[in-house]
């Protein structure tokens, strides 16, 4: 997982906020696809791919932050 130590924190949060959050109105597509998600009616492809999208810059971070804690 050394590719995960050579991308730089300041970018995975950037991302997670811009893109983890947009669009912000009226309610964030990351909130929006977890509801769904949580409900079942996350069945459609975009919506997975969707999801996907907008959660793996929140992940990324999620695992550099874990790795650097652990370390």
């Amino acid at each position: 997982m050394h590719w995960l130590d050579k991308i730089p924190l300041s970018l995975l949060v950037i991302l997670s906020l811009t893109l983890g959050l947009a669009p912000f109105t009226p309610v964030p597509h990351l909130i929006e696809k977890i509801g769904m998600l949580v409900s079942g009616n996350l069945n459609k492809p975009i919506d997975i791919f969707d999801l996907i999208m907008h959660a793996s810059p929140i992940a990324l971070l999620v695992m550099k932050m874990g790795r650097s804690v652990l370390r």
